[in-house]
C-alpha cells in the first residue's frame, strides 16, 4: 500500500475522487459476488436503483440515468433475462411500457443497499463518525462552476 499511498499524495482533486470511486465500486463488487450467483454489473445496479420504488416508463428511465437510450434497453433486457425486472404496458399510453423490480430484484436492491451501508459504516470507523459526516457534506454540496 506505500505505493498507492505515494502515488494519492501526488495526484490532484479529480484523480483522487476517481481512485476512491473505483476502489469503493470495486470493494462492492466483491462484497456482491462473495453472496450471490446473480452477476449484476454496475450499469445495472444504477438502473436497478433508479426505479426502486417506482413504476416508471423506459423511456422516462432513459431520460433520467446518463447512459443512453439503446445502452439502457439493452441493460433493461438484461436485468428481465435475470429475473430482476418486469416489463409491463402503460396505463396511459399503449405505446409505452413501464419497468419494475421483480420480488428478486427488490430483494437484491435491499441486500446491496445492506452491503454498502456496511461499507460506509467500516470508513466510518478508520476515518471517523465526525469526518465521514463532513466528507458527505462536501460531497453533497453544489460542485457547479
Amino acid at each position: 500500500m506505500l505505493i498507492l499511498t505515494e502515488h494519492l499524495n501526488n495526484v490532484g482533486l479529480v484523480n483522487l475522487i476517481i481512485e476512491k470511486h473505483e476502489y469503493v465500486r470495486h470493494m462492492i463488487e466483491s462484497l456482491w459476488e462473495e453472496q450471490s450467483d446473480i452477476k449484476i454489473s454496475q450499469t445495472e445496479w444504477y438502473i436497478m436503483h433508479k426505479i426502486y420504488g417506482y413504476k416508471p416508463t423506459i423511456s422516462d428511465v432513459s431520460k433520467n440515468v446518463t447512459i443512453t437510450r439503446q445502452a439502457t434497453h439493452k441493460n433493461i433486457k438484461s436485468l428481465q433475462a435475470k429475473g430482476l425486472v418486469e416489463i409491463s404496458n402503460s396505463e396511459n399510453s399503449k405505446r409505452d411500457k413501464c419497468i419494475s423490480l421483480t420480488k428478486l430484484g427488490v430483494q437484491c436492491c435491499d441486500k446491496h443497499t445492506e452491503l454498502k451501508s456496511n461499507f460506509e459504516n467500516k470508513v466510518a470507523l478508520i476515518i471517523g463518525e465526525d469526518r465521514l459526516l463532513i466528507l458527505k457534506d462536501i460531497l453533497k454540496a453544489n460542485w457547479v462552476i
